[in-house]
Order: C-alpha cells, then structure tokens, then sequence
C-alpha cells in the first residue's frame, strides 16, 4: 500500500515583527483588547513592495525541498494554497514554477482561505497514492497585509492577521507506519459571506442576507468589478462577523479531529501533536479542552505570528518539528476551519 510521507517541511515569516502597540497607532485598540480576544502578541508583515505571497512561497519550498534532499527540477506538480494571491489571475503556482526554474510541471491553485492547506495536502496524497507523481510541492503562503483596513473601523478583522508562508514535499512510501492516514474535507456555504471579501468580485450589486455587497449606479456601468464608490464606502476589505464564526468553529474543528481519529482507530489520547489552523487562540483553547487534550499535545504559535490562514498550519507544524516537538512514529493531527465555511483535518504517521 503506497502512502504519502512528508519528505521535506520548510517556512518564512518575514523580518518586519508588528506588535500590538505598533497597532495602536492607527486605530483605537490596545495591546490588552487584541491578546484577551484572540491570544495575538505581534506578526510579521511583508515588504510592500520587495515581498509576494509568491516570493515567500518560494523562500519556504527552497527549504522543504533541500530537507527532502532534492531539486526543485525533481518537483512533479504543485499545489498553491492561498486567499491573497499575487494577481487575480494568474495564480500564485505558475508564478513560483517560473521563479523556481522548474520543469514544466502543472500547477494548482487552490483557494480555500484558512482551510487551503490541508485541502491542498489532500489533493497531493491522492496523486501520490494513485502514483502519478513521486514529489510533490505543496505551499500556503499569505500576503494579508496589503488588503487591511488600518482604521479603527477595520480593527476587528486588522489586528488578527500576518504574512507567512510554509511547504512541504511529499513523496510515496511503502512504510505502513508512516505518512497521511486519511483526509477529511467538508464544507457548507450557507453563510458564506459572515467571513468573505466581497469586492471586487462579479457580483454586481447583488444582495446576501439583506446586505447589499455593492452599490452602483448608472454612471458606473461597465465598470461594476471595481469603481471608487466601493472604494469611498469602504466595500474592499475583508468583512467578518466574529461571533458567528467562533460559534461555527468551535463545533466543527473538534468534530473534523474526532472523524480523523475514529477513521484510524485512535483515541485523543494517542495524539503526539494537534496542529491547529492558528484562527485565534481562544478557539484552540475552547477545542483543546473539548477534546480533552493537554497543553503537550496542542501547538500553538498564533502568538507570534498572527492568523497567516492557508500559512497557519504549515508554519507551525515546521516550527514544531525544527523545535523537536515532532518525531519520527509522532501521531499528528492537522486541523483547519475557515471561509466559506470549509473545514478539514488530516492525520499523519510522522
């Protein structure tokens, strides 16, 4: 039986550190409001200009394939997970093949916010498993901080996220006691708009839960994907209805994990390592303590870095691993809950 095994892991958080009393200059918040709502210290902000959510994609790749003891020319496909991406199209997988120098290879992009990552894993387990290729390059990398609303109007969304991004290499393995077990992916758009960018986008004036998403007039005809008025009603960032998503979340993230753990025949107590999606500290917090787990078994570096969602979980699963906390036969739980609302785990046999 052919599994996939995680070869090589690697990560990049940019230099420029962020603290909340940094925030605290251009909106009304304090270092004290930000840390008991979402256990958030500082991130990390890419250079406006000089960094990309494509050239830290590749600066985390350049790691997970030296660690897998490759070439970027040894690379099959990728898959590229993000909600920033460099353009609106193309995406961000075409962009690091040419920045790589790789073969002519294909190239995914997968855009499931928060939860990308292990969407973007699970893609790559079933071409592995299939053996249709040998090494695969998976990455999350995110670039939020271009699209913030520095204001106080925006703070609630502003303060939670940070730029990053993490890879990692998967190759095949006939080992029975090692790589990704099983996938589970979910989804339900019912309420997709409590947490989305609604512009631009090809809506055009249309209507969500009384909520008009945009609001053009006739002057405006033919310009309806982006115009000033979104711009001067403050149509352009990134909207979230807090509460809502933590309720959401809270039920489905332990869920996932249990449905991960039952499918293999394990119990909460025979995990090494939950790896959580880093949404918010409180909401691994409330997770940890449903599924009974200790604080050995929970990673948790939102504290450092912020939310960096398809980033999040790739990010903290290497720092984990370069800081020992991930060994070889570790049972490891990858966990994820964001937009749309899509969901995901994935337990691996390090």
């Amino acid at each position: 039986m052919i599994r996939s095994k995680i070869a090589g892991i690697g990560m990049y958080v940019p230099a420029n550190v962020v603290t909340n009393i940094d925030l605290m200059k251009y909106m009304d918040t304090t270092d004290e409001w930000i840390q008991e709502r979402t256990g958030i210290k500082e991130r990390r902000y890419a250079h406006r200009t000089k960094e990309t959510t494509t050239t830290m994609g590749v600066e985390a790749a350049k790691i997970a394939i030296e660690r897998a003891g490759i070439t970027p020319k040894d690379i099959d496909f990728i898959v590229f997970a993000t909600l920033c991406p460099d353009y609106y199209f193309p995406g961000c997988g075409v962009l690091l093949q040419r920045a790589m120098q790789m073969k002519e290879i294909g190239a995914l992009d997968v855009r499931n916010q928060c939860s990308g990552f292990v969407y973007a894993l699970s893609v790559a387990d079933q071409f592995i498993k299939t053996g249709m290729y040998k090494n695969m390059l998976v990455v999350g990398s995110e670039k939020h901080s271009f699209g913030l609303d520095f204001s106080t109007r925006g703070r609630n969304v502003s303060v939670i996220f940070g730029d990053g991004a993490g890879a990692v290499v998967l190759q095949p393995t006939e080992d029975e006691n090692r790589g990704i077990l099983s996938t589970h992916l979910h989804s339900d758009g019912t309420n997709a708009e409590i947490l989305a960018m609604y512009n631009p986008g090809t809506h055009a004036n249309h209507w969500v839960n009384g909520q008009k998403l945009a609001d053009f007039d006739n002057a405006e005809i033919g310009q309806m994907f982006f115009s000033h008025s979104m711009i001067d009603k403050a149509q352009v960032f990134p909207n979230m209805d807090g509460q809502a998503v933590f309720k959401v979340a809270v039920e489905k993230f332990p869920a996932v994990i249990r449905e991960s753990l039952e499918a293999n025949n394990h119990q909460t107590s025979d995990l090494r390592l939950l790896i959580p999606h880093q949404a918010n500290l409180r909401i691994s917090q409330y997770v940890q303590k449903k599924l009974g787990l200790t604080d050995d078994q929970v990673y948790n570096n939102i504290q450092k870095y912020g939310n960096t969602t398809a980033a999040s979980v790739p990010i903290a699963l290497c720092e984990a691993w370069e800081n020992g906390l991930v060994k070889e036969g570790d049972l490891i739980c990858l966990a994820a809950f964001g937009s749309g609302f899509t969901w995901a785990s994935a337990l691996l046999r390090w």
